[in-house]
């Protein structure tokens, strides 16, 4: 079973954000938003994805201290832009100003997810997070665009795969 975390605090950019990672999954998933998130579903869940949000819908950064249940999470996860961004402050890295919007190409060094050499992908964000050695980058020059803890299965990407990199949630989830 699959969970799907919301941190949209507007109900509207549940269909922009989390609605698409439903479409992708189609089954096998629940989802909860963050601020109602308990130890229960923790259990339940095999693998959890973390949601992004639009520009102006932060106040997920206000609430870091709900998601330290990720320190001691044993199964794999993966951040999506908001996702990305709640990863690394946990793990005590620095969040950081940079707007992207719109199709970039990233090149993975290595392969990620099923994501190899140059890929566009879909950037909406308006921050970012310098990581710290315990996260492998595997995209990103100026700043990290796709990352891996070091030791886990936890995984971060600051672009939107729902948008175009489908597969590469698809390949996280084992279909």
């Amino acid at each position: 079973m699959i969970l799907i975390v919301n941190v949209c605090s507007e109900k509207l950019h549940y269909y922009e954000f989390v609605k698409p990672i439903e479409d992708i999954l189609k089954e096998d998933f629940f989802v909860k938003h963050y601020s109602e998130l308990n130890d229960s579903d923790l259990v339940r869940a095999d693998r959890v994805i973390i949601c992004g949000t639009s520009l102006g819908d932060d106040s997920f950064l206000k609430d870091l201290e709900k998601f330290n249940w990720i320190k001691n999470f044993d199964k794999p996860l993966l951040g999506i832009c908001a996702g990305f961004q709640i990863l690394g402050l946990v793990f005590g890295g620095e969040l950081k100003k940079k707007l992207e919007i719109g199709f970039f190409r990233e090149t993975f060094e290595k392969e990620f997810l099923g994501l190899e050499g140059d890929v566009e992908v879909y950037h909406l964000h308006n921050n970012y997070v310098e990581f710290g050695g315990e996260f492998e980058i595997f995209a990103g020059k100026s700043f990290p665009q796709a990352v891996r803890f070091r030791g886990k299965d936890f995984y971060g990407v600051l672009f939107h795969p729902e948008v175009r990199q489908k597969e590469m949630i698809l390949r996280f989830v084992g279909k």
